[in-house]
């Protein structure tokens, strides 16, 4: 399988899962052979706003403990070697973590509605490619964290009828991410099966 996000066109390592097998209409969008649903890359991107979403989450983690341990550097001269070197090793690849990571992710993370399916690809360094039929699905709901909120981001929850757990799109425009929930829940609404 070619992936268009590995610029390479090297072999995707992803891990494929399918939550559920749906029958999809013969010949429509999203019929693979004999019918069902195929496994296939999703057409839409997120936000643009997400690499900075992204980028702020890595240096929430990135950067309280480097400043705490150059502070305490600073106030003690005796110790100052043995608390600036960690500070050291936890920056050096926390800011190379900082920048590779978001933008990584924006080319890995794609999401697809049609008729039939909801498709969507996660992840940076373990890709995961997942498809829920309508018929599977049993709730959808939207998520927000603060750092979402201040960058006009929400999230949307596909939770299913699988092991595999629920499908979650994240980094979408809010207004964007409200119109979709509205549309799968219409969408579900009119599609035949249990959702089990």
């Amino acid at each position: 399988m070619r992936s268009k996000n590995n610029p390479g066109g090297q072999e995707a390592r992803s891990s494929i899962e399918t939550a559920g097998r749906a029958q999809a209409e013969p010949g429509g969008e999203g019929a693979g052979a004999g019918g069902e649903l195929a496994l296939r890359p999703p057409r839409h991107p997120v936000d643009g706003r997400a690499v900075r979403w992204w980028t702020s989450q890595a240096a929430v983690i990135v950067v309280p403990p480097v400043l705490v341990l150059v502070l305490l550097g600073l106030l003690i001269p005796p110790a100052r070697f043995w608390l600036l070197l960690p500070a050291l090793v936890i920056a050096v690849p926390g800011v190379v973590y900082a920048l590779v990571m978001p933008r990584w992710r924006f080319r890995v993370h794609r999401w697809e509605t049609t008729d039939d399916a909801v498709y969507a690809a996660s992840g940076w360094i373990w890709q995961k490619w997942r498809v829920a039929p309508m018929s599977r699905i049993q709730t959808v709901d939207t998520v927000r964290g603060p750092l979402q909120q201040i960058f006009g981001l929400s999230g949307v929850t596909v939770t299913t009828a699988s092991a595999a757990g629920a499908i979650k799109i994240t980094g979408l425009d809010h207004a964007l991410a409200a119109d979709l929930v509205e549309r799968l829940t219409a969408r579900t609404r009119h599609t035949p099966g249990d959702a089990t």
